[in-house]
């Protein structure tokens, strides 16, 4: 059984609410403002330690961020 489902995130939402920048994000998390601007844009899925990493820095539950959809 072969299924791509996407990912999703609302990481832009959760900036806006803290009010950071792409690069304020990426320097909490130690990746580049490229890399959260491509996962934002669903160019880029993280590894799962950077999605928890993500997660941990908005204090949300990872589900909370991602969404992964069939």
């Amino acid at each position: 059984m072969n299924k791509n489902g996407e990912l999703f995130n609302n990481i832009p939402v959760l900036r806006a609410e803290k009010k950071w920048s792409q690069q304020e994000l990426a320097q909490r998390v130690g990746v580049s403002r490229q890399t959260i601007a491509s996962i934002e844009a669903n160019r880029y899925n993280p590894s799962l330690i950077l999605a928890f990493e993500i997660s941990f820095v908005f204090s949300k539950e990872i589900h909370q961020v991602f969404q992964y959809k069939l």
